[in-house]
């Protein structure tokens, strides 16, 4: 059996986004010379090989997609949209060009210029947030999709984590599993996921006739340590949480420390569920039940999207949103 890029992840001890970056040679992705090795060391030994992209760039009429992104190392989620596209478009014949772009580094956008003198397919345009965009004009002028991100007078399609049904999902698992009282440790304010996981909670409470309390909603910063302190607070209220959602699975890391010093039983006294599916939740202690981002699915959708605009399939969609499936462990 071939082997894949999830199985040189798992003999390396990193995630798909490290395979990726690293066999990829990305510039702008910075690891030690021991990860790099073991990558390395991994694909040999298990036989992985990337297609030959810059063999085939360099052959006569090769189609191109430009995929672009505002950050690519901070967190996976653009490595892996990328990587979905890239496996895509290599299925249909097309290469899979990357670069950043961020807004004022670039203001003659001479990224986008990098495939003029191949055949280009369309632009791939993603965020690292979930958030409204003023497409830079170069997207404008050629078939273009974008991942993670839409343009709010609906000019280009967009792809977008469906958040609200996922924020919906994660509650309803808490509820299925006999919690009355439950907490959301959401994201900053103002943002686009922590809106609409939250619209998403609301929901779920009103379905199953369970009142919403906003002493119960807490908005943290996505890291572990808000997560910490958050549960701290919560679990100090006079009538403290018996379910916990966390809007990421960074501050659900810290959310069950808290609930361990104090003394808690996950899930029996209090259940807790994650979202984002990183590649440490299936290690936390108990590990973590959460739902997946589908970074890989939709940067494979934006593929596929692109060939329908250039041949002439206009969807009725402008933006499409796609499902976070639920990832079942230990911890609710």
């Amino acid at each position: 059996m071939k082997s894949t890029m999830m199985d040189v992840a798992a003999q390396a001890g990193v995630s798909q986004a490290t395979v990726s970056l690293i066999l990829n040679g990305s510039s702008g992705a910075r690891f030690s010379e021991a990860t790099r090795k073991r990558v390395f060391d991994a694909a040999a030994e298990l036989g992985y090989r990337l297609s030959n992209r810059s063999a085939a760039a360099r052959s006569a009429g090769t189609k191109v997609i430009l995929f672009i992104v505002d950050e690519l190392t901070t967190d996976p989620w653009m490595a892996l949209a990328f990587e979905g596209a890239r496996e895509k478009a290599l299925e249909l014949g097309i290469i899979v060009t990357l670069g950043v772009f961020r807004q004022g580094e670039d203001p003659d956008e001479r990224v986008f210029s990098v495939c003029e003198s191949q055949t280009l397919v369309g632009c791939i345009f993603g965020t690292i947030l979930t958030r409204k965009i003023d497409p830079p004009k170069a997207l404008l002028g050629a078939p273009s999709v974008l991942v993670n991100c839409y343009d709010q007078d609906r000019r280009l399609p967009s792809i977008l984590p469906g958040d609200v049904a996922g924020g919906r999902a994660a509650t309803e698992r808490l509820i299925k599993g006999g919690r009355k009282r439950i907490a959301l440790i959401n994201g900053q304010e103002g943002l686009d996921n922590p809106r609409d996981r939250l619209r998403g909670y609301k929901q779920a409470l009103a379905s199953n006739d369970l009142a919403y309390d906003s002493k119960l909603v807490h908005y943290g910063n996505w890291e572990p340590s808000s997560g910490y302190e958050k549960t701290h607070a919560l679990m100090r209220l006079p009538d403290p949480p018996d379910g916990i959602f966390c809007a990421n699975d960074l501050m659900a890391i810290g959310c069950l420390e808290a609930l361990k010093e104090l003394g808690k039983s996950i899930p029996d006294d209090v259940a807790v569920v994650g979202f984002d599916n990183r590649d440490i939740a299936q290690f936390t202690m108990p590990p973590l039940t959460t739902f997946h981002l589908p970074m890989l699915t939709m940067g494979s959708m934006a593929v596929e999207l692109l060939q329908d605009i250039t041949g002439g399939l206009n969807s009725a969609h402008d933006q499409l949103k796609v499902e976070c499936p639920l990832v079942e462990r230990v911890s609710a």
